[in-house]
Order: C-alpha cells, then structure tokens, then sequence
C-alpha cells in the first residue's frame, strides 16, 4: 500500500497493491501495521460501517466533536463517489481547507480521514456502496456538521443542485460562521 500526503494535515489518500489474473484480483485493503507505519500514527478501528446510496445522494457534512471525535478509513466497494474532507481544526495550518477525492469500485483508492475533519459524500454512480471504519463509538450528542453548500468552503459537488439527494437533517446544518462564531 501507498500513502499519498494531501494538502490538509494528517489526510492521507490510501493506494493498495492490487494483484490481478484471469481470475480477477486480490488487495489487502488494511493492515494495521501497515497503516499505522504509512501514516505515522497508532489508530485503533473499532467498527466498520457500510452505506447504500443511489446517484445525486449527498451525505454531509458530518463530523464528531470531543471526546467522541472519530478518524475514519473510507473506501467504496461499488460504484463511484466524490468524498470529500474538511479540516475543521481551528489550530491547524490547513483549517477549513479542503479535498475532494474520487474513490470508486475501480480505483481501489482509500482517504484517511483524521479526527477533527468533517466528512461527506456524493455518489456518481447509478448506485455505491460505501465503507468505513472508525476508531471511536458514535454518540448522538457529539454529532454535528456543516451545511453542504456553506460558500466559505465553496466545495464542487460536481452534480447540479437540482440533481442532489439530501436528508432533511442535512439541510438544516449550521454554516461554518455560524458553527465557529
């Protein structure tokens, strides 16, 4: 596996060695050792989650706060997603910078998303199937997010607004003004 830096502090894009025949192929898609060596840290994931979605679906932004904060491991299984990562760590070089990373069923490609980072995405594909680990336990007390089309962040969400499917929950997030008045 590969580690590539990206702009934001401590987000790494992840590239596994795929191995193909006539049969198709094999990949480790983590390795703890391994992980942890690349990224220069020690996380411990302890759950992993999986989300369906269909196109024009946008999940985000989302984030937990605190002692629940949460790094995660992303991949997609199926399909085609922009993901994209918002450093929302008010003493970080790179707060409120973010990117936007195509992971698909092709590519293979994994993003690291550390604590302190909000988090969403948006499916490409007819359909997408979403991983996750995360090293901490949810807590709905603890959840928060930013509204997805916050113009300080001015993220490209590729798809046109009349195309986007969201949650009722997510149209009402707070924008990063209000979240860091």
């Amino acid at each position: 596996m590969e580690a590539k830096k990206t702009i934001l502090k401590d987000c790494y894009i992840l590239e596994p060695n795929v191995f193909g025949d006539q049969r198709g192929y094999f990949l480790e898609s983590y390795n703890k050792k391994q992980f942890d060596a690349l990224i220069g840290g020690d996380v411990n994931f302890i759950q992993d989650n999986e989300s369906f979605s269909s196109k024009g679906v946008l999940r985000g932004l989302h984030f937990q706060s605190g002692e629940y904060a949460q790094a995660k491991l992303v991949r997609v299984t199926q399909g085609k997603v922009l993901d994209v990562a918002v450093d929302i760590r008010p003493h970080s070089q790179t707060f409120l910078k973010h990117i936007s990373v195509e992971l698909s069923s092709e590519n293979k490609k994994q993003l690291y998303v550390p604590r302190g980072f909000a988090h969403g995405f948006i499916v490409l594909s007819d359909t997408a199937v979403f991983n996750y680990k995360v090293d901490n336990w949810y807590n709905k007390a603890s959840e928060g997010g930013i509204i997805y089309d916050d113009e300080t962040l001015n993220i490209d969400w590729v798809l046109k607004k009349d195309q986007l499917v969201i949650s009722e929950k997510d149209k009402v997030l707070p924008t990063v003004k209000e979240l860091f008045k």
